[in-house]
């Protein structure tokens, strides 16, 4: 499933769930693209994956998986510090007045 698609069905589910836990609405927004990404770069549904592969078909799927490895460990890497420090999402739209 495509990120779009994900998204879509999964937000009106829990969007009331963090409101109702009181979590940051744009961390929540943050974290759900984040998320999101990685599934479509991780195995074995990597649809980005399957487009490079398209791309360059004389590439093997095996070799392209495995230089995506270490940009999806970044991500992991990335999402549990925005889940450790939130204020790391939210510090710059905090800055924006109406």
């Amino acid at each position: 499933m495509d990120s779009m698609g994900l998204i879509v069905l999964t937000i009106p589910i829990f969007y009331p769930i963090v409101q109702r836990l009181n979590f940051d609405p744009i961390w929540f927004g943050v974290m759900v693209v984040l998320i999101a990404e990685m599934g479509v770069i991780s195995p074995p549904e990597g649809v980005n994956v399957f487009v490079i592969k398209a791309i360059a078909p004389e590439v093997p799927l095996q070799s392209i998986f495995k230089g995506v490895l270490p940009f999806l460990a970044a991500m992991i890497v990335c999402a549990i510090i925005i889940m450790i420090f939130p204020i790391i999402a939210t510090l710059l739209p905090s800055f924006i007045t109406y």
